[in-house]
């Protein structure tokens, strides 16, 4: 499995941001608003940012040897929730972030500065989250392999 490239990420949540604050804007204009973003949902995403990184920190304590075992299955499943972490928190930085420039022209109205606050508040816990997520893929990785032959591992050649 190849690790998360930054570029996807950037590419991702800028599409996201595009696709969204057109739509927004699209709803706007048609009398539609939506609600603010709930101030839940910014302590959520900081708790799976830090879950993220507490299951790579297990796996990382055993590629270190500080921990005795570690099921393979375990680590697996840790490095896809890592780059789901990753992708999810790219593309709700475009959608939170789209949602805060909706706002930002409009910053005089009270109501509006919340809805900004709350916003801005959520895009950065989505940064969070996917920095989380590629911190955690990095620690999952695997130390790339020896140059030493199978005879220096203590492996007996196979007959040919």
């Amino acid at each position: 499995m190849k690790r998360t490239r930054i570029s996807v990420l950037a590419l991702a949540a800028v599409g996201t941001l595009s696709v969204s604050f057109g739509l927004l804007v699209l709803l706007e204009r048609q009398g539609t608003h939506l609600s603010p973003v709930p101030w839940l949902i910014s302590p959520v995403l900081v708790v799976l940012a830090a879950v993220v990184l507490w299951l790579a920190l297990a796996v990382r304590a055993y590629q270190r040897g500080r921990r005795p075992s570690l099921d393979p299955l375990r680590a697996a499943r840790t490095v896809a929730l890592a780059k789901a972490a990753a992708l999810t928190g790219a593309l709700l930085v475009g959608w939170y972030g789209s949602q805060l420039l909706l706002t930002l022209g409009r910053l005089q109205i009270e109501s509006q500065q919340s809805r900004a606050l709350s916003a801005g508040v959520a895009t950065l816990c989505a940064i969070v989250l996917s920095v989380a997520g590629v911190v955690a893929e990095r620690f999952c990785q695997l130390p790339p392999p020896s140059d030493a032959t199978p005879a220096e591992l203590g492996d007996e050649p196979s007959p040919r």
